[in-house]
């Protein structure tokens, strides 16, 4: 049976779906954009900024359910330039340790929500 995971600490969803679902040990986490959820902005103009928000977001949930970056096993990154992949990874790299990081893909697209830089989706299990 599926528990629905949300927390005050992670930007409320902007549609019909959850931040997270837990499926017995397994986690599945929506898309974070760079929404600071004490506020409700946008953090925008730098993409190491954005892409922290996206993983503090990301960081928030997982904490809500007692895990952390070591449980995650596949992460999923969507940015609208390419050009950016550097900065992205530099930030997205420092929550993790190299040796146990997860399995990963980075998508380019042409747009995501509210026109964003970046989303990241993670899959954890603990």
């Amino acid at each position: 049976m599926k528990k629905i995971i949300n927390t005050p600490n992670a930007p409320a969803p902007i549609g019909p779906y959850n931040q997270a679902v837990m499926i017995k040990d397994t986690l599945y986490i929506s898309g974070q954009i760079p929404i600071d959820p004490k506020t409700g902005d946008l953090v925008e103009g730098d993409i190491k900024k954005e892409t922290r928000q996206s993983m503090e977001n990301l960081k928030a949930i997982l904490q809500e359910v007692g895990m952390t970056f070591e449980q995650v096993v596949k992460a999923s990154i969507f940015v609208k330039d390419m050009h950016q992949f550097a900065q992205i990874n530099e930030v997205y790299g420092s929550y993790f340790d190299t040796d146990t990081a997860p399995a990963r893909e980075t998508v380019e697209v042409a747009n995501l929500p509210k026109f964003v830089n970046v989303e990241i989706s993670m899959i954890a299990v603990k």
